[in-house]
């Protein structure tokens, strides 16, 4: 791509924006999944990691944020799960498949907000669990 491009594609205040926020929400990603949670052995940890292939994939996926064991260990795990614990909710309550179906875009917002509040109770519950776990490990 030629440069005149890239910066034609900055005209546009909506976009520009956008671009903007995704490189922000980048950066401040980065910096926090090297920001380590206190009282834990890194060596262990990294030992612990080495020595399992699954943890390992593990923290491949959370773009190495596990292996730190940094406030952002987690990744994007607990808001996939909510979206499809909603979607197995919307199978048995069928209000729920009405309010994503029928009511349009405002029915999908509000799918979508229900399952971002349900991302909060999963992520403690999940980063408790992990936590527990490495814990017995000796991590």
């Amino acid at each position: 791509m030629r440069p005149n491009k890239i910066l034609a594609v900055f005209k546009y205040k909506d976009l520009r924006n956008r671009i903007l926020f995704v490189l922000g929400m980048m950066l401040v990603f980065r910096i926090a999944a090297n920001i380590p949670i206190s009282g834990v052995d890194i060596q262990k940890l990294k030992e612990f990691f080495a020595a399992n292939q699954f943890f390992g994939l593990m923290n491949l996926f959370t773009g190495g944020a596990l292996e730190k064991l940094s406030i952002l260990m987690l990744g994007m795990g607990p808001y996939i799960t909510a979206i499809v614990i909603m979607q197995l909710l919307s199978l048995i309550f069928p209000r729920l498949e009405e309010m994503y179906k029928e009511e349009g875009e405002a029915g999908r917002q509000k799918f979508n907000q229900y399952a971002r509040i349900l991302t909060i109770p999963l992520a403690a519950l999940q980063s408790f669990s992990m936590l527990k776990f490495l814990q017995r490990q000796g991590v």
